[in-house]
């Protein structure tokens, strides 16, 4: 760890041993709940499979159209207006119709529901509000503590704080007198969770330091982007996400969606992934077209003129780095080891905060009861 004079490496880890002590007593009761969402949300899919097995009860044969399964979740949606329409990715995956934003007095995305169909009968299998469901419920602790507005920087200040803690407990670890290697040894204390505590924060040290940074670089895109060069979020871009959060789909649209969707194949012959309704802020249709090679493309329709052009890319203007980060956090498209790796990630500093706990507590104990004996011999003399 460098070479530092004895009376400097003691009051150096001295300080460190604060700092590691007072994040984890301090910040415990959010460090707990925003690992383990965050290492169950690894699983999210496969989550939801065994928690509502009843969206995923679809049956085999080609998709119904478009404009049919729209029919059929416009129905089960009632009086609210559909806004978009997610075909299946993948066999056996139902198509999602979301409806329009729901009025809310909180801050943050809108509440919608979501409508899960049999894309090879339309069969309605499931009828959920975004906000409902065990899933949705660990993706916004994870994401905002549930707190509107202030969450999301409170989570990026505990992903800085895990960092700080992160680098702290390495240098706790390491090994005082001796070789290094001296450190992986099970028993370095008599007490099991002391133990426990020191191998584990061993070696969940690096990857509880890849995702505290990850997570924070995804909760403070505006600082961490330009110091890579890079613009993570554009002129205009919360002002327009607000925006989009509050559309609404158009009442009456000027081209209807079969007419719309025989336009932008013409433009992008492949299979239709997702279908956007025309909003009243953006009045156009938008549709997610997979091509039989290639990359998917978006094609927008004119509602007015039925026109269809390439829309942008969706994540233009956003930088690179900013979506990897999210992707090393999030574990998408990243591996069934690295999926692992932050499974672990979120498990083991949930354990290591309670050891701490159980640690600092029994050190309360022992630190009284040795000054009630200096007390004592400081009366009897």
């Amino acid at each position: 760890m460098g070479k530092v004079g004895p009376l400097s490496k003691i009051a150096l880890r001295r300080a460190w041993f604060q700092v590691h002590k007072w994040i984890g007593l301090i910040l415990a009761v959010l460090i707990i709940p925003l690992c383990l969402t965050g290492s169950a949300l690894v699983w999210d899919q496969a989550l939801d499979h065994v928690l509502n097995p009843q969206r995923y009860a679809t049956t085999a044969g080609p998709a119904l159209s478009a404009d049919k399964l729209a029919a059929v979740a416009q129905a089960a949606l009632k009086d609210k207006s559909i806004a978009s329409l997610r075909m299946p990715a993948n066999p056996g995956d139902p198509a999602i119709a979301t409806s329009g934003p729901s009025p809310t007095k909180v801050q943050g995305p809108a509440p919608r529901t979501n409508v899960y169909l049999d894309p090879a009968t339309g069969r309605v299998l499931d009828v959920a509000s975004s906000r409902s469901g065990a899933v949705s419920v660990m993706h916004m602790i994870h994401g905002s503590f549930m707190l509107p507005g202030v969450g999301r920087a409170i989570v990026g200040w505990v992903g800085v704080a895990m960092l700080v803690s992160s680098i702290s407990g390495l240098w706790l670890w390491w090994p005082t007198v001796g070789r290094w290697a001296r450190g992986l040894r099970w028993r370095r204390h008599n007490n099991f969770d002391t133990n426990l505590h020191h191998l584990f924060g061993f070696w969940i040290s690096l990857p509880l330091f890849v995702l505290s940074l990850t997570g924070a670089w995804i909760a403070f895109p505006g600082f961490f982007g330009p110091l890579v060069g890079e613009n993570s979020r554009p002129m205009g871009f919360a002002a327009d996400r607000a925006a989009m959060n509050k559309a609404k789909p158009l009442a009456h649209v000027g081209t209807p969606l079969v007419r719309a969707e025989a336009d932008a194949l013409a433009l992008a012959p492949g299979a239709i992934t997702q279908v956007t309704w025309p909003t009243d802020y953006r009045a156009n249709w938008q549709f997610v077209i997979a091509p039989a090679k290639g990359k998917s493309m978006t094609i927008a329709v004119d509602d007015a003129r039925g026109a269809a052009t390439v829309a942008p890319e969706p994540n233009r203007g956003q930088a690179s780095t900013a979506m990897l980060m999210r992707h090393i956090h999030d574990g998408d498209d990243m591996g069934l080891v690295w999926q692992i790796v932050i499974f672990l990630g979120g498990l083991l500093p949930a354990a290591l905060a309670v050891t701490g706990i159980v640690m600092w507590w029994r050190a309360r104990g022992w630190k009284g009861a040795l000054r009630a004996r200096q007390k004592a011999a400081r009366a009897a003399a």
